[in-house]
């Protein structure tokens, strides 16, 4: 089984089109929900709390104060550096991918206002090749960096990834140091910088810069880590414990800051930027 697979494993479901009109079924706790109601609560269980996965656009729309939000580099785009070809080009791929969500890159950047603290919003798109970290998201995350310098602003960056885009081979690795390096100039300007980690981070942005953050915040059950359980169980040779990687599981063994559910987030965010801003003035 490949990483892949394994990403799949652990998908969680997503409502179907009609459902989304109608009814959704909780696979945590088996409730059904008018889906109406699940999308008015950031697409979580009315009965539960558990955390159906959200699109990069309603996770923009959910933080961002309304109409505030203004996108940055939409047009940056990657090319094919070596000519990459598994089942598929990768030049192909991108195609598909650009077909089936309008955009270039399997991340949008940009400038908002979160209760209306100014900031520089980066987020990570799952349904964009997996989230995957190539080129083009390390320039986009650089040139956010930037900007917050440049304008004296905090950093947010929402991830979700199956980690580093094997298509560009050592162009992708390159970025896990491109934007540690950037993030490292944004805490010599001592301006804050929040890590959001979402179902699923892994691979090469859960190695970089989304353990990074001056603060790390996961939503509930995520999954979060670098290589999957069954590889790591064959390298160690011995059982995992019950919920590994799971964000609690996280928290509770000091790797991250704080499990943040969703209609507490914004606040959240807005606070520590606030505080952080504050004391860096």
């Amino acid at each position: 089984m490949g990483f892949g697979d394994f990403l799949k494993k652990f998908k969680k479901p997503q409502p179907s089109k009609q459902e989304q009109t109608t009814w959704v079924k909780c696979p945590a706790c088996g409730a059904i929900s008018f889906y109406k109601e699940v999308q008015k609560q950031h697409n979580t269980c009315p009965k539960c709390g558990y955390h159906f996965r959200m699109s990069a656009q309603e996770r923009i729309e959910m933080l961002a104060d309304e109409g505030t939000f203004v996108e940055y580099d939409k047009n940056l785009e990657p090319n094919d550096p070596l000519n990459f070809v598994d089942k598929k080009s990768y030049k192909k791929r991108i195609e598909e991918n650009y077909k089936k969500t309008g955009r270039k890159s399997s991340v949008i950047s940009g400038e908002c206002k979160i209760n209306e603290i100014p900031t520089q919003l980066v987020v990570f798109d799952f349904a964009f090749m997996g989230g995957s970290l190539g080129s083009v998201e390390g320039e986009k995350i650089a040139r956010a960096v930037m900007r917050a310098i440049e304008k004296r602003q905090g950093l947010v960056i929402i991830s979700t990834s199956g980690g580093a885009r094997m298509q560009e081979s050592t162009f992708s690795l390159m970025q896990m140091a491109k934007t540690s390096a950037a993030l490292a100039s944004l805490a010599e300007n001592k301006l804050p910088y929040i890590s959001v980690l979402t179902d699923p981070t892994f691979g090469g942005v859960s190695a970089s810069f989304a353990f990074l953050g001056d603060y790390i915040i996961a939503e509930p059950g995520a999954m979060i880590g670098f290589a999957g359980p069954r590889v790591i169980k064959q390298t160690i040779g011995e059982d995992l414990p019950e919920g590994f990687q799971r964000a609690e599981f996280l928290l509770e063994h000091g790797l991250i800051d704080m499990v943040v559910k969703r209609d507490e987030l914004k606040k959240t965010i807005s606070d520590l930027l606030r505080f952080s801003l504050k004391s860096a003035s």
